[in-house]
């Protein structure tokens, strides 16, 4: 009996090894996934390569345009401090409308354009304790300099070109993600604005490119400026194939061109960029007699778009004025299509609420026609 009692025992000890070392092993296999998910690199827009041990948790955005993809990427909530420009004019920026809270935090030094490439404020970083630094359009030596100096890891985000996007943008979503672990968010904002891009097309794909000549004037560049300020790479422009008559004029991006000139293009359309109707307004009751001599203001074909380059390209905007572009241009391809809902439906999902209204009030209504305008 003794001895059928021993080897039940010895049975039971063996098995009990047995599952500690399973579970052990199992332990380990954990620790290793855990281990490998923590630590883990990215690669920014410089091309240098970030180190993280894990997901940070406390986060800042510097420079233009910025803290926006951090609100679109719905990280809002890892924020710990906003740069001083983010709160003044904050009518200017759907992000901000949806989002105004984030004034409430403390600031991390001046920002804004004039900042750009520049050492940000040391002092006031580190007094908000970030567990990485987001900064847009800083050169490889000064984000390293900057990371040396503050010990906190930083990243280089870019949306392309100033004034408009490309890829870039697209990229630095997906890089943000992956060091938010909001990778799946990342993807959702890149195919959303891609999906819009498609639908543009499909609406239009039928149709032979609109071949009257069109204008933007009033875009916004380092500032706000007349009429005379215009975009050959105005993104909805390009999203609907409208016949961008600046592209004539033999330069490329951002050009000051002159109203002798604007005069001899008299497209038969002009668009205001919101962002400049001020300027527009002021000259226009100044200067009736040159705007009336535009084939567009005679005929009433000039219509509000809302800016989109404040504090670098508000997405959402580009989208929204596409859009109403292409209403415009294509009424009958765009005859289910609401400004101000589509407006809405965008804002909603980039930056987490529909304000439309809110840009009304700053810039106007979408495709409307200037009140001053007779």
């Amino acid at each position: 009996m003794d001895r059928i009692i021993f080897i039940m025992e010895n049975d039971l000890k063996k098995k009990f090894a047995k599952i500690l070392i399973f579970l052990s092993f199992c332990l380990i296999v954990l620790a290793a996934s855990l281990q490998a998910k923590a630590d883990f690199a990215v690669t920014d827009m410089t091309g240098r390569i970030v180190s993280f041990e894990k997901n940070p948790g406390r986060i800042i955005s510097i420079s233009p345009g910025t803290l926006r993809l951090i609100i679109y990427l719905e990280a809002k909530g890892y924020v710990v401090g906003v740069e001083a420009i983010e709160k003044q004019n904050p009518e200017t920026r759907p992000y901000w409308f949806a989002n105004n809270d984030l004034g409430s935090l403390p600031s991390i030094g001046p920002g804004g354009p004039a900042s750009i490439n520049k050492e940000p404020d040391i002092e006031k970083i580190l007094a908000v304790r970030p567990d990485v630094i987001f900064i847009s359009y800083m050169n490889r030596e000064n984000a390293d300099k900057l990371q040396k100096k503050t010990g906190i890891p930083v990243v280089v985000l870019s949306y392309g070109p100033f004034g408009t996007f490309t890829d870039e943008v697209y990229e630095s979503l997906r890089i943000a993600g992956k060091i938010l672990n909001k990778e799946a968010r990342a993807d959702a904002v890149v195919n959303y604005i891609e999906n819009a891009r498609k639908d543009l097309i499909s609406r239009i794909k039928s149709l032979p490119a609109s071949q009257k000549p069109v204008y933007i004037g009033g875009i916004g560049f380092k500032g706000t400026h007349g009429i005379v300020s215009t975009e050959t790479n105005y993104a909805p422009f390009d999203w609907v194939r409208a016949n961008n008559i600046a592209k004539s004029l033999g330069k490329e991006g951002h050009i000051f061109t002159d109203k002798e000139k604007l005069l001899s293009l008299d497209p038969d359309i002009i668009f205001i960029d919101s962002g400049g109707s001020g300027n527009i307004r002021q000259d226009y009751l100044k200067n009736p007699d040159f705007y009336n001599a535009l084939k567009a203001f005679k005929n009433r074909q000039v219509f509000i778009l809302h800016s989109y380059n404040w504090y670098m390209t508000n997405l959402g905007t580009v989208i929204a004025d596409a859009y109403t572009i292409g209403k415009i241009l294509y009424p009958d391809s765009f005859r289910d299509m609401d400004p101000a809902r589509k407006s809405d439906d965008v804002y909603k999902f980039l930056v987490g609420k529909p304000v439309y209204k809110n840009m009304i009030k700053s810039f106007g209504s979408l495709g409307g026609t200037p009140d001053y305008i007779k």
